[in-house]
This record gives C-alpha cells, sequence and structure tokens, in this order.
C-alpha cells in the first residue's frame, strides 16, 4: 500500500458495495484494481469470488499477470492459494464464451461451437440474401450485417426487432434486414456457430431468463471489477447489472460492483458505447463511493497541459484535471508538409531522429485517424529502410490462417459448411459448387471418382480429430499443414505463396502458447467436445483484436489507428492528418458534425498525445488527395485548442527535394 497515492489507497481500501474510480490517462488504474483484488483476498475473500472485466486480450492478459505476481509475492497471505484458484480475468466476449459453453445445452449448441468473424458473418448474411432473391448489389451485405450487430449491441432480438415493423412498405429497409437477419440466424444455428455479437446477447439472454443461473454467478463472483466502463454498450451494461442482482450474502442483496473508467476516452459510440453508463453511475448507485484519480505517472507536464486544454472544452465528462511530478519535457513539435507524401517523408524523417537519437523504434508509435492514411507513410518507411510494424492486418483473418482453423473447426463439426466450402478445395480436389451444395442438403449418390474423393476429404478429417486427440495444438498445426497438401502446394508454387507458408508456419508458434495448459475447471471432457488446450487456442483466435497483431519483441515502430493505440503508451508519438474534416473526421455524406460527434473527436484526439511519454509531434497537410481529388485543407481545430507556449516555434531546415514547410513548435 506504501506503493499507491492517497487516491488510489483509497480505491483499493473501499471494498465493499458499489464503488466509481475516474481514472484519468496515465493515472495507474491496472495498479489500483489488481491491488484491490488483493486486498480483498487479504481480507478473506476467496479468489475465484473475484471477476474483473476488461475489454483487449492484451489488458486482460497484462492484469491477470500482475494479479498472479501480487499474490505470489505476497507473504502477508495466511494461507498458500494454488494456480487454479485465481479471480477470473477476462474481456466480456470471453466471459460470454465461458457463460455459454458452461449453460450451452440451454441454447441448444454444443461445447464447441464455432464462433464466427466478421467475414465468416458477412459470407452468411450475402447467402441468405442470395436464398431470399435480395440483389446484393441493392443492399450491401456489409451494412445490412452492421444493422444487425448495432441491434444486437442493443440487445434488441430478431422477435422484438420484427414485430416492432408496423408498416413493411414505408419501412421496406428495416422489413429487409429482419427477412434476412432471420435467414442468417438459422444458417448460424445449422452450422452450430455464433457470430461476435451473439457471445454478449446470449449470455445476457441466458442471465436475464434464467434465475438459477443469475443465482449462480452472483454467488461465484461476489465481487466485480469493470475496466473502462465508458466503453460498455448497452448489451454490455445490461451483463453487468444481471450479474449484480444475483449477489447475495447472508440472504441479503449486495452490489459489489467497482466501476473504473474514463469519460474523456469514451471513443468507441460508432460500436455501441455509451458515455451515459459512466455517467449516470451515481444514478444507478446512489451509495456509490467516487474516487478520482488525477496524478499521472506517464507524461511530461507539457504533454499532460497539452491534454487538458484539450479535454476541457468538452462538456459531456466529469470534471478532472490531470497532473505529474515528472518533468516539464520538451515542448510540442508541429509538421507542416505541402501534400500527404510530403507529410509521409516528414514522418518517416522524424522517426528516423528520434531512433538516432536514442529512442528505440518500438517506443515510437505514428497515429492516424482513418486506416487510409496508412498508404503513403508506410511506402516512405519503406524507402527510408525504417523498422515497422503496421497494426490493422489482422493475422487470424489471412486466407491460409483461416484455412488450417476450418481444418480443425470441420473436423469436429460436419455441419459447418461455412468451414468446409473453404477447405473442401483447399489445397484443389476437384469437388465443384454444385457438389458442395449437393452435400449440403443431404446428397448421398455421387460418381464413383467422386465420391473417391469425397471420402478421401471426410478421411482427412477423420484423421485431423484423431490428431487434436493424441498431439499437443501445435503439432496439429504441423500436422494439418502437411498432411492437406498446402505445404507442398506452397513451396512448388510462385507468387506470394513463400509468405503464405511462414504465415502458416507463425501458427505453429501461436500454437504451441498453448501446448502445456490445463483445464482450469478440471472438469472431464464430455463426449463430443474437444480437448481443452485446442479449445481455448480456437477460442482465443476468434477474440483476438488489433492489438494482438502487436509483435513485442519485434523492434520496430508502430503505425496504427487512434481507436487501435487505446491502452498503449510509447515515448514518443507523431499524430498525423491533424487537417479539419479529416481529424476531427466529418462523414461525407453529413452537412454538419453534431455536438456529440465533435466531442468525441477530441476525446479521441486526447487519447493520442496522452499515449505519448516524452516526446509529442502533431502534423498535417495543406493539400490532400480526396477521392482522387486534391483538396485544400484547413489545420485541425485541436491544434488552436493547444496553448501556444507548449509549442516550440523554433524553424527548421525545410529536406531537400520536399515541397514541406517544417515548423518545430
Amino acid at each position: 500500500m506504501d506503493k499507491l497515492n492517497r487516491e488510489q489507497q483509497i480505491a483499493v481500501d473501499t471494498l465493499d458495495g458499489p464503488v466509481l474510480i475516474i481514472a484519468g490517462a496515465g493515472s495507474g488504474k491496472t495498479k489500483v484494481i489488481t491491488h484491490r483484488m488483493l486486498n480483498l483476498i487479504k481480507h478473506g475473500t476467496n479468489p475465484h469470488n473475484i471477476l474483473a472485466i476488461t475489454f483487449t486480450n492484451k489488458a486482460a492478459r497484462e492484469m491477470r499477470d500482475r494479479v498472479n505476481t501480487l499474490i505470489a509475492s505476497d507473504k502477508s497471505l495466511n494461507r498458500p492459494i494454488s494456480s487454479s484458484e485465481r479471480p477470473f480475468v477476462s474481456t466480456f466476449h470471453a466471459l460470454g464464451v465461458h457463460i455459454i459453453r458452461s449453460h450451452a445445452h440451454d441454447l441448444g449448441l454444443k461445447k464447441h461451437f464455432s464462433i464466427l468473424d466478421r467475414s465468416d458473418s458477412k459470407r452468411i448474411v450475402k447467402s441468405a440474401m442470395e436464398k431470399l432473391g435480395i440483389d446484393p448489389k441493392k443492399f450491401d451485405p456489409g451494412f445490412i450485417l452492421n444493422k444487425i450487430s448495432t441491434l444486437k449491441g442493443d440487445g434488441v432480438t430478431l422477435d422484438n426487432f420484427s414485430s416492432s415493423i408496423s408498416d413493411q412498405k414505408k419501412d421496406f429497409i428495416n422489413s429487409v434486414t429482419a427477412q434476412i437477419w432471420q435467414e442468417y440466424e438459422i444458417s448460424m444455428k445449422r452450422e452450430g456457430s455464433l457470430d461476435f455479437d451473439d457471445l454478449l446477447a446470449k449470455s445476457a439472454g441466458l442471465l436475464e431468463s434464467n434465475e438459477d443461473i443469475r443465482r449462480h454467478y452472483g454467488n461465484t463472483w461476489k465481487y466485480i471489477h469493470i475496466d473502462e466502463y465508458q466503453d460498455t454498450n448497452r448489451i454490455q451494461y445490461k451483463i453487468a447489472k444481471l450479474l449484480i442482482s444475483g449477489q447475495e450474502l447472508n440472504g441479503q442483496k449486495t452490489r459489489n460492483i467497482c466501476a473504473v473508467g474514463d469519460a474523456d476516452q469514451n471513443i468507441y459510440s460508432w460500436r455501441g458505447a455509451t458515455i451515459e453508463n459512466i455517467l449516470n453511475f451515481e444514478k444507478d448507485y446512489p451509495e456509490a463511493k467516487v474516487v478520482t484519480l488525477e496524478r499521472n505517472y506517464r507524461s511530461t507536464k507539457i504533454i499532460l497541459s497539452a491534454a487538458n486544454d484539450v479535454i476541457k472544452k468538452n462538456s459531456l465528462r466529469k470534471e478532472k484535471n490531470l497532473f505529474t511530478d515528472n518533468v516539464d519535457g520538451e515542448k510540442i513539435s508541429l509538421l507542416i508538409s505541402y501534400s500527404e507524401n510530403d507529410e509521409a517523408r516528414a514522418i518517416a524523417d522524424t522517426a528516423r531522429e528520434l531512433i538516432d537519437a536514442g529512442t528505440k523504434p518500438s517506443e515510437i508509435a505514428v497515429l492516424y485517424r482513418a486506416n487510409f492514411q496508412s498508404r503513403a507513410i508506410e511506402e516512405s518507411f519503406i524507402k527510408k529502410n525504417l523498422p515497422y510494424q503496421l497494426l490493422g492486418t489482422k493475422f487470424f483473418e489471412r486466407k491460409e490462417v483461416k484455412d488450417v482453423i476450418s481444418y480443425i473447426r470441420a473436423s469436429f463439426n460436419r455441419e459447418s459448411w461455412g468451414d468446409i466450402a473453404r477447405i473442401i478445395n483447399t489445397p484443389p480436389r476437384g469437388i465443384g459448387k454444385v457438389t458442395l451444395a449437393k452435400l449440403a442438403s443431404g446428397h448421398h449418390d455421387f460418381p464413383s471418382a467422386m465420391q473417391v474423393k469425397i471420402d478421401s476429404f471426410w478421411k482427412l478429417l477423420d484423421d485431423v480429430k484423431k490428431e487434436i486427440w493424441k498431439s499437443k495444438p501445435s503439432n496439429v498445426i504441423r500436422f494439418i499443414i502437411k498432411e492437406t497438401g498446402m505445404e507442398n502446394r506452397m513451396q512448388n508454387t510462385d507468387g506470394d505463396n513463400e509468405d503464405r507458408l511462414l504465415n502458416v508456419r507463425e501458427l505453429v508458434s501461436v500454437a504451441s502458447q498453448y501446448d502445456d495448459i490445463v483445464d482450469e475447471d478440471s472438469t472431464p471432457t464430455e463426449e463430443g467436445d474437444m480437448p481443452y488446450p485446442i479449445r481455448t487456442f480456437l477460442e482465443n483466435v476468434a477474440l483476438s483484436g488489433d492489438q494482438d497483431e502487436m509483435n513485442e519483441s519485434k523492434d520496430a515502430v508502430r503505425l496504427m489507428t487512434v481507436h487501435a493505440s487505446k491502452g498503449l503508451e510509447f515515448d514518443a508519438v507523431i499524430v498525423a492528418g491533424l487537417e479539419q474534416e479529416l481529424f476531427p473526421f466529418k462523414h461525407i455524406d453529413e452537412e454538419n458534425m453534431s455536438l456529440s460527434e465533435r466531442e468525441e473527436e477530441r476525446r479521441l484526439f486526447y487519447v493520442a498525445i496522452t499515449r505519448a511519454k516524452k516526446k509529442l509531434c502533431l502534423s498535417y497537410a495543406i493539400i490532400r488527395n480526396v477521392y482522387g481529388r486534391e483538396k485544400i485543407s484547413e489545420p485541425s481545430e485541436f491544434i488552436a485548442d493547444i496553448d501556444p507556449a507548449l509549442i516550440d516555434d523554433t524553424p527548421r531546415e525545410t529536406v531537400s527535394g520536399a515541397k514541406a514547410i517544417f515548423i518545430d513548435f
């Protein structure tokens, strides 16, 4: 406790009842949550009665490792705690998987149900549209999928949605969406799969409809912590309320919830997050203790002053002012370039200067508002031979990686026609779409030559399943890429196949992390289920996010969107494209931004600059090519929000060959 400041100690010491911790950027919230869990254990709470939920796999791993280290190293604990007796730390979606898997029978699912990624879901939506005779050119499958996803995130069921459509002619889009949604659900049920949104919707449904299940988890998790509470959507908020409603002690209801977050870092409204959840916490829990963490341990005084200048312009927030005992630090730099290509060169040159001055490449991040900005920046890094890693192209969404995963899933689920369609001709076997359609419809009478091919494919899946039962996950992946012929084909063809082979071999390395894990529940594997290590591997693959793509061992500059940078920190941060209508971002089809949209953009900029520990550089271009046309841009209003005294106005020499003005503020 002597390592905590006064406010952190109050948060750690307040154990019973609802607690709201307003945690500013870099204020040590993970430290507070983990020490609070340790303190609960020291006061007699069983570790397995503690739940902590956060938003990214990376954050969950870090929190889990830190609390385990605290427990293992604390000599004052009066009893030994086994490795299986630990707080349950996970993301909301991983929690959903845990609840659904534990009660799969109630939902008519097998324990090893498949989790669809976005491309799988989009494929099924498109197939549903074709079956219904709805032209995908008139109704974009991605748009329909987003609409379904938003409705699920808001806690709306298909039945609720369908019954709300009063006039199908007037409400044509919703009527079409309802038809596609129904067919989408039928297809998922047939394949024994759930989409990402179902992991929350189905678990919330179980908790709401079954009092025994609700009380079971209320009695299991007597103390609940929710990190990044400002980023919860309606269904996540509902899950939290349902879990809390099941808590009891000696026949009396308890409300032991610790919500940790910062309204100033609410940046995910586009995926359903609602800032009202954190702003209304004290209305939901009038007896709540509120603790505000304002001392920042990450950034210099100048960077924090800029952050405070920016965010104080917002009205939807809880008042706070970050401060630090760190040094004043360098003033903020500004790069003003002629075009986006000149800006990219200037950013690459700035990164080179930082590296030459002693900053590790992995301690430098280039952040941008939209993914399309990465193209010019990546090209400049390549030309200048700078080490970089681009986040956003997910490893587990690469075709060859998904092929291997589909072999595993199909070997246990012969009804997973999406997986079967993906791999039945990977590598080519001469089994066409017509034959596949007949197989899916239950047809068994094929010409002998075709039947041989089909039987060979089913036998291969049987062999994969046998290998899964007798081998570790890494050996299973080796078996698949060799026995299916994938490896041989990639080795003996030209083009991009060398990269694809490297990717599937990298998957072996990823799978090896699961080789020695054991079932924490120590429950026997049911008939028809799959071994715990491979099951856990598949779950984590399905739940992976942008930050999981970051190779911690690779010493390279990180290129990513501001959204992807949430929760990370770097010695030096370069924020690119600070121009009106790009950052703050204005959608093409809207005339004016609403107040809530403008405030969220400002929060996003606040998140960007508070990722920096020592050095912050802001950049914009005077002319940018937008949809094939050059457009003159105004500097972002956010730059003007910062006190000019925080910016270094020393001019510096223009880089040769670039149409750019460089002014270091």
